[in-house]
């Protein structure tokens, strides 16, 4: 008789089982929401402008955010309507009825415009400086007899910016750092740090040609005897220094804010063999 082979000679409970097929990874369950459409990091218009360059939606906001409470800082336009409202009422008056009732009408929009900058509960000292700057104006245009008097003390402003631009500008420390650093949040020592150095010095370079170009047409203007056009000057010289202020403050809160990049490591040097 044939022997059994000895795999039957040994127990079931002792043969290995077949090995187990390796099952198939169950799918993972997908997320079949639609996609949010306030998510910044998706759709076609955050491609649009990452192919563009575009700061993502947040950035905007938080730009728009600080650009509004930039202005409101210098009045927001209440403010600057209150601001110019006497220079606009004396030509008005003055082109109307003649300079005696241009005095009446800016010494009633003089007051009127003092008493809404302490209702809105403005410092104290820009209603008193708004008096007083009105009747500075006033009695330069009493004394000469003529309308176009009126700006002759306002007209001092833009000679003094353009000196302090381009002083600043000579000395390495831009005008405009002086203007908004602390507000942007940027270091004390912010003529040493050059991304924010580069910012200021630029937007100084644009205060000072908006300074000259604003001397040079009041005087064009004030030669010409206009004193209709030297009120729009003035309104518009208004407005485009609270733009310039906002946008300088936004574009510095960005480098001041922004992390810094380490420098690159130095390549070692060979030893000397």
């Amino acid at each position: 008789m044939n022997p059994q082979p000895a795999l039957a000679a040994v127990p079931a409970e002792h043969v290995d089982p077949p090995a187990a097929e390796p099952r198939p990874a169950e799918p993972q369950p997908t997320d079949t929401r639609p996609a949010d459409p306030r998510d910044a990091s998706s759709g076609p218009s955050a491609t649009a402008r990452r192919v563009l360059g575009l700061p993502d939606v947040e950035e905007t906001s938080a730009a728009r955010t600080a650009a509004r409470r930039t202005l409101e800082r210098v009045g927001g336009p209440v403010g600057l309507a209150v601001a110019v409202a006497p220079t606009i009422a004396f030509v008005a008056a003055d082109a109307a009825a003649g300079l005696g009732t241009a005095f009446v009408a800016l010494a009633v929009t003089a007051v009127v415009a003092s008493g809404v900058r302490l209702a809105r509960r403005e410092p104290p000292g820009a209603a008193i400086a708004g008096l007083v700057v009105a009747a500075v104006c006033a009695t330069v245009a009493a004394l000469a007899g003529e309308a176009r008097a009126f700006f002759l003390p306002t007209m001092v402003l833009p000679v003094v910016f353009v000196l302090a631009y381009v002083v600043s500008l000579t000395s390495g420390r831009p005008l405009t750092g002086f203007m908004v650093n602390r507000l942007a949040g940027g270091p004390r020592d912010w003529p040493r740090h050059a991304a924010l150095r580069r910012v200021y010095t630029v937007t100084s370079l644009v205060g000072l040609a908006m300074a000259a170009a604003n001397l040079v047409v009041r005087v064009v203007f004030y030669l010409a005897d206009e004193p209709g056009v030297l009120a729009g000057i003035q309104v518009a010289a208004t407005s485009l220094f609270a733009v310039h202020f906002a946008v300088t403050l936004v574009v510095a809160r960005r480098v001041a804010t922004a992390p810094l990049t380490a420098p690159a490591p130095r390549a070692a040097r060979p030893a000397p063999r």
